[in-house]
């Protein structure tokens, strides 16, 4: 069982000069709309119920304006909750006294900006080893590291020129390495490659999984972007109007929407590209035939399933187990777009 790094429970965050006195009427069901028209209080989370495991990658994502960011930045408390607590390993952060939270801060979660959040007049290799300096480490120790994390995200020989001299892409590399020095166990990352340009994204992303698979950090990462989320995300939740409308295994979301909104929102996505044979597959059944890796995505699979004989293939893990069979219905059932059938009176628009 995956053990969980960060508890979020019955999470709520108002905004306006009395949050508390229309609580209870936002528990009962008050609409977003409904509490901005009659109490003049804007809705910014409802009853957030996510656990977040550890040493993996959760996505939350959304439309503008569906709570993200405000959800992220009570992780380390730079915003205050309405109600709810936030746990992590054991400790509820909105109960700490200060002192406890500045250390939170500090040496447990680390932040990474979608603006970066460079400070300009500092050097780059300055900039990456300022957390260090704030935990307390010798000024050249702390420069030191800094060297260490600019040469793994890819920016060995910029250590001493400025933000202002960089690329968008290299100064997010930058925010990444300061945000990776301090050695924090959770890395909250608030649209970090948001403002970047597509191959720069993309490229932002391989060199995130690609440090991942090494340091094994709990990365909450806050995207608008499906495409991103699927790519890098080991679970996701999806928010509207501060409400979760559905969350879990990626595969599953695709596979599996809980209504509308979501089909909407995954419609235009490459199925081909995303869902993999392990989420299609007829479990403990194995043929005689060819072997594809369970990570193996549809469009990859498509023409080895149409070329054998049997139009079927096992299906193995990595040390090549079988783990059961898919057949060439089933992938191209897979490629189709799901079809749901909800209540018309839910529907979101």
């Amino acid at each position: 069982m995956t053990d969980i790094k960060i508890k979020i429970e019955n999470l709520y965050k108002i905004f306006g000069p009395k949050p508390k006195s229309v609580l209870q009427r936002v528990k009962d069901g008050m609409s977003k709309q409904d509490l901005l028209e009659q109490h003049g209080h804007v809705l910014g989370l409802k009853d957030i119920n996510i656990d977040i495991p550890a040493q993996g990658i959760s996505v939350i994502m959304g439309l503008s304006g569906s709570g993200k960011s405000t959800l992220i930045r009570h992780i380390n408390r730079l915003i205050e909750p309405t109600a709810g607590k936030m746990i992590v390993d054991g400790d509820d952060v909105l109960a700490m006294s200060k002192n406890k939270l500045i250390d939170f801060r500090r040496h447990k979660a680390s932040m990474v900006f979608q603006k970066f959040g460079l400070h300009v007049h500092r050097t780059v290799a300055e900039n990456v080893a300022y957390g260090l300096v704030v935990q307390g480490t010798p000024l050249k120790k702390a420069k030191e590291q800094s060297h260490k994390w600019l040469d793994r995200v890819g920016l060995a020989g910029f250590e001493e020129h400025y933000p202002s001299q960089l690329s968008g892409g290299m100064q997010q590399r930058v925010g990444l390495a300061r945000a990776l020095a301090t050695d924090a166990e959770i890395l909250l990352m608030d649209e970090a490659f948001s403002a970047l340009d597509p191959l720069i994204r993309t490229d932002m992303q391989d060199v995130l999984l690609d440090l991942q698979e090494e340091l094994h950090k709990t990365i909450v990462f806050i995207t608008h972007d499906l495409d991103e989320a699927l790519r890098i995300g080991d679970t996701i939740a999806i928010l509207r109007d501060g409400a979760v409308i559905q969350q879990g295994d990626p595969q599953d979301i695709i596979m599996h929407p809980n209504d509308d909104y979501i089909v909407d929102f995954i419609q235009d996505i490459n199925r081909g590209r995303v869902i993999r044979l392990r989420t299609l597959m007829s479990e403990g059944t194995a043929i005689n035939g060819l072997a594809l890796n369970q990570n193996m995505v549809l469009e990859e699979a498509l023409p080895l399933v149409a070329d054998t004989a049997e139009k079927a293939c096992n299906v193995v893990d990595d040390a090549n187990n079988i783990l059961g069979s898919i057949d060439l219905n089933q992938v191209i059932t897979g490629l189709a777009r799901p079809k749901v059938e909800t209540n018309p009176e839910n529907r979101y628009r």
